[in-house]
């Protein structure tokens, strides 16, 4: 993965053909992959942006808002293809800011099925909506990368610090989480359904992203995205090398979630990126009358890489997610 391509200008590629149209060599082209019509009629389709060099090289994806209310991702694509110039490309990078459609339309995370597409690939052609939308999106997209990287926030009402989720026992996998330089890096099992699943399972490279929360930009998130991205086209070769060290990131082996022991008015007194012991007081919870009914301790040690953004909790609800540090990487 870290090899750079062979750049070949004594012949000319030949053209990319994606959703029914042949992208040009040194060309990048603006498309939209039909998934479903809407109850009146109205066509429904994912945007991509193809640009695909005339060297050769590998063929990468980058994908935002597979929950349709995630749209950190979709500025970090705007930003990453601003500063990529097709004529420097070696290979093909397709980018599709907005997965899911429906759901971005009308700002929730699921499609109108109710399902997260999220935890439905590869999905099937005569499935359910979003078991469709991701056997297509498999199919036109995935199934042609060797690298892909999908951008993603905290769900609901959570945050998370920057971080990047992944296999890290695939060396390639790992040594691309770590040219990324996000402040975590945390080594993630698979969940069912999910893209970075099947990408495993054909033997892709996928790098999940998260940082931010839903329904609004976080510029650092963007910031430490956007950077993450190039920093990893330049080091598999297809853009130039970007100026600049990469930052270390933290190694972690896994996050626990501490949970509130009862309901409450929540005061949480830690924030992202905190670095808190086990058993250390990191919340209280008082009622509306201001009596303080306890304490809510970490449940382990490391850094916080994710919190709520309630203020009123439930017995059981997650407070604070928190990262088990092994090291630097």
């Amino acid at each position: 993965m870290s090899s750079r391509p062979q750049r070949s200008r004594s012949r000319r590629r030949p053209p990319f053909d994606i959703a029914g149209t042949e992208v040009p060599s040194g060309k990048r082209v603006q498309l939209k992959l039909p998934t479903a019509q809407l109850v009146s009629g109205t066509e429904v389709a994912v945007p991509l942006i193809v640009l695909h060099g005339r060297n050769d090289g590998p063929t990468v994806w980058i994908s935002a808002a597979i929950h349709g209310d995630e749209l950190n991702g979709v500025e970090i694509i705007r930003q990453v293809l601003s500063e990529v110039n097709v004529r420097s490309v070696s290979g093909t990078l397709i980018a599709v800011p907005v997965v899911n459609v429906h759901g971005f339309n009308a700002g929730e995370r699921a499609l109108p099925d109710g399902r997260d597409l999220n935890r439905s690939f590869p999905g099937s052609a005569r499935g359910s909506m979003a078991s469709r939308v991701a056997n297509m999106f498999m199919k036109e997209v995935v199934s042609r990368c060797s690298l892909g990287i999908d951008l993603h926030t905290g769900s609901g009402d959570r945050v998370n610090l920057p971080q990047i989720r992944a296999g890290l026992d695939d060396p390639e996998t790992l040594e691309l989480a770590k040219v990324f330089g996000a402040p975590v890096t945390i080594d993630a099992h698979t969940r069912d359904g999910s893209i970075r699943e099947v990408a495993y399972e054909q033997g892709t490279v996928a790098l999940l992203y998260e940082g931010g929360e839903a329904n609004r930009f976080d510029p650092r998130s963007i910031e430490v995205g956007t950077a993450g991205v190039l920093r990893c086209l330049a080091h598999i070769g297809m853009i130039p090398p970007r100026p600049g060290r990469t930052p270390k990131t933290l190694m972690a082996t896994g996050t626990k979630w501490t949970r509130s022991p009862r309901s409450g008015v929540l005061h949480l007194e830690t924030e992202l990126g905190d670095e808190v012991a086990r058993g250390q007081v990191i919340a209280s919870l008082h009622d509306p009358f201001g009596r303080r009914l306890g304490r809510i301790k970490a449940r382990s040690g490391g850094i916080v890489v994710g919190r709520t953004h309630r203020a009123l909790v439930n017995q059981g609800d997650a407070v604070a997610n928190i990262a088990e540090i092994n090291g630097f990487g």
